[in-house]
């Protein structure tokens, strides 16, 4: 992997982390497009470098972070279900999910279809839950169980914490917030997970790619939460839903067809 492909990789990253399309279902197909094989350095820089996009959400809400216990502990409970499954099948999910086009073009599709049906039945209360220190410990685990299922490439882990947490009658703003900083010590977990299983044998040079990976997705994940959160000020996830559809045909007839 050079240099050029590493840029577009991060910005692809930084640019899709948090918006509910699959940032690992663009990676995955992204190398596919620049022909970069998936090798088990590919697989951890694209595992890695979401610390970028991950630092951004702590440049943006530090005060958030460091100040309110009660988010926390919403976040954590939220966590656990994903910690665990993800330490559970760390193997399947690398060896097997990571770098499947197959199954992130089924995940883009049928994750499309889902958000647009349930979207157009979706109505906001003023009852709803408006604040993140207001969702009830329950709602979160059952978010965090939700978010387990974005292990495979392509469901997207923003859409798999946002749309639920409609339906548990959270408003969108506050869930779309509330999975901005569970992707916190989600990502973090994975990361330093990999890193670890890694030993850390990367060469200088690809540490040198790794860097560069993590500084273009943190100043692009900047931008990209700043464009959702106004975003969804006026619109729902339909775009979005519509998006991953178009994008899933296209792979399907031009790449694995």
């Amino acid at each position: 992997m050079n240099y050029l492909q590493t840029v577009i990789l991060s910005i692809v990253e930084g640019l899709t982390e948090f918006l509910p399309i699959s940032s690992t279902g663009h990676m995955v197909l992204t190398s596919k497009i620049l022909n970069i094989m998936q090798t088990d350095f590919v697989k951890s820089f694209e595992i890695i470098i979401q610390l970028g996009a991950i630092c951004a959400i702590i440049f943006l809400y530090w005060k958030v972070i460091f100040k309110n216990i009660e988010i926390w502990k919403r976040i954590i409970i939220a966590f656990i279900p994903t910690a665990v499954i993800g330490f559970l099948l760390y193997k399947t999910i690398k060896s097997f999910l990571l770098g499947n086009s197959f199954v992130t073009v089924l995940a883009l599709l049928f994750g499309g279809v889902i958000i647009i049906v349930l979207e157009k039945t979706y109505k906001e209360n003023d009852h709803h839950a408006g604040d993140i220190e207001k969702i009830s410990f329950k709602n979160a685990f059952l978010i965090g169980l939700s978010q387990s299922v974005s292990v495979i490439p392509g469901i997207s882990r923003s859409a798999a914490t946002i749309i639920p947490a409609l339906f548990l009658g959270i408003k969108r703003k506050t869930a779309v917030e509330f999975s901005f900083l569970l992707a916190i010590p989600t990502m973090l977990a994975a990361s330093s997970l990999d890193i670890v299983k890694s030993n850390f044998s990367f060469t200088s040079y690809e540490y040198s790619v790794l860097l560069i990976g993590f500084v273009g997705s943190f100043l692009v994940a900047i931008l990209a939460v700043k464009f959702l959160l106004g975003f969804i000020k006026k619109h729902t996830f339909i775009p979005f839903g519509i998006y991953r559809i178009i994008l899933a045909l296209l792979f399907w007839l031009i790449i694995l067809k």
